[in-house]
């Protein structure tokens, strides 16, 4: 029984202005079951969305029973304005526009709040990300807010400083987690974060052509050491392929075998602990 903790149904893997252009006009529901069975034919039982404002996630969330599939979606990611995710998600500029935007999540059945804290990693150059993180000030705001509504936060997130504050504000869920440290791995550790580290995103790169080879196998390299030393630390590891983000189709394997090649044969048993605690929790 598979499941993947990070995927986003209204992209493809291959253009994301195509793929969002297909569902502008309302979600496309042959594209959504198409996906659906093939998560079903692979053995996918549980799927977590990262979101979208054009309600596809929301829609993937209504046919999925009929897939024997559990689904997950926070509707819209929030991001601040002038940051990171605004292609994507919702954005506010202010903590009282982002405290509307999750009671508007409440209303409108979303099941968990996404926050956007950091930028991406540059995949040309080792250790650069495309921009710094949020303050951690506020991002222990962002999680506080969401928590008082009642919703577990799955934050993206990368850099060392912002991956420690996010899990010492009690953030639930990391995804991607890029260049982190012994002190941010020891607070997801500490805080009981579920580290997602969507390996897929780098290792499915190798041999594309479109990015420094060298700087992509170095970044997936530290990415899987990092891994296992959270997992030797105790920490909750979950699979997640961030599907729909270039070079990854959705229904990929390839963060099992990459979580793998990090674990080695203890990747079953941990994987598996860190994808209850998600479904626990999300």
């Amino acid at each position: 029984m598979r499941c993947d903790c990070h995927i986003h149904m209204v992209l493809d893997g291959a253009d994301w202005k195509a793929a969002i252009r297909r569902h502008r006009e309302g979600a496309e529901d042959a594209w959504i079951r198409s996906v659906l069975e093939r998560y079903r034919q692979l053995g996918f039982v549980y799927l977590r969305d990262g979101g979208d404002r054009w309600g596809v996630g929301k829609r993937a969330r209504e046919l999925a029973p009929e897939y024997g599939i559990t689904y997950r979606t926070p509707l819209a990611p929030l991001c601040k304005a002038g940051h990171y995710g605004g292609f994507i998600g919702k954005q506010y500029e202010t903590l009282r526009e982002y405290a509307a935007l999750v009671a508007q999540t409440r209303a409108e059945g979303g099941d968990f709040i996404k926050i956007m804290i950091s930028g991406l990693m540059d995949f040309d150059r080792f250790g650069t990300l495309t921009e710094a993180g949020l303050p951690a000030r506020e991002i222990r705001e962002l999680v506080h807010i969401a928590h008082e509504e009642g919703f577990s936060v799955m934050a993206h997130a990368n850099g060392a400083r912002t991956v420690e504050a996010a899990a010492c504000a009690g953030v639930d869920s990391v995804e991607h987690g890029a260049y982190l440290d012994g002190d941010a791995l020891q607070a997801m550790r500490d805080y009981g974060v579920v580290w997602v580290p969507t390996l897929s995103t780098i290792g499915n790169l190798r041999g594309r052509g479109r990015f420094e080879e060298a700087s992509v196998r170095r970044i997936l390299e530290s990415a899987q050491e990092n891994v296992l030393a959270f997992a030797g630390m105790g920490g909750l590891l979950a699979p997640g392929t961030d599907a729909g983000a270039w070079a990854v189709p959705h229904g990929s394997l390839t963060e099992y075998a990459l979580l793998e090649e990090a674990l080695g044969r203890d990747a079953a048993a941990v994987l598996e602990k860190g994808a209850a605690e998600i479904q626990k929790k999300f």
